[in-house]
């Protein structure tokens, strides 16, 4: 897959389901709301908010609830990928959410990021995966 094989107007359908999914968001101690947005290897889009909860840590980000989507309709690969705060502006996914999305990424995974489009590689590089545990 390539920037190429994405067109703008699929970029701009996944903004708009993520800023839709961002207005789901329960967010009432930080009030900062996310959405996210993202195109499977089978053409289908999920999509996932924030749930936030008073024992913090406890927090869903908007990209775990965006997998269990995936999974929970069918399974499958990432191929692009976009996160929206609650402006609708592109959002880059925390480390941990990078790593989320990295184990759950078709070839070369494209992230809409706040400069431009990325590559999940370009996002987090040497990201440690599957890979790394049949090394043990």
């Amino acid at each position: 897959m390539r920037l190429l094989d994405i067109t703008d107007e699929t970029w701009a359908s996944l903004r708009e389901t993520a800023v839709e999914a961002m207005g789901r968001a329960y967010a009432p101690y930080s009030g900062f709301s996310v959405g996210a947005a993202a195109l499977t290897d089978d053409g289908r889009v999920v999509a996932g908010c924030n749930v936030e909860n008073a024992a913090y840590g406890v927090t869903i980000c908007a990209e775990c609830s965006l997998v269990s989507e995936l999974f929970a309709t069918g399974g499958g690969t990432l191929r692009a990928f976009v996160c929206v705060d609650a402006d609708g502006e592109p959002l880059a996914p925390c480390g941990r959410c990078r790593q989320l999305l990295a184990e759950h990424q078709g070839p070369e995974l494209l992230l809409a990021m706040p400069d431009g489009v990325m590559t999940m590689a370009q996002v987090l590089p040497g990201a440690f995966g599957p890979h790394n545990l049949s090394q043990a």
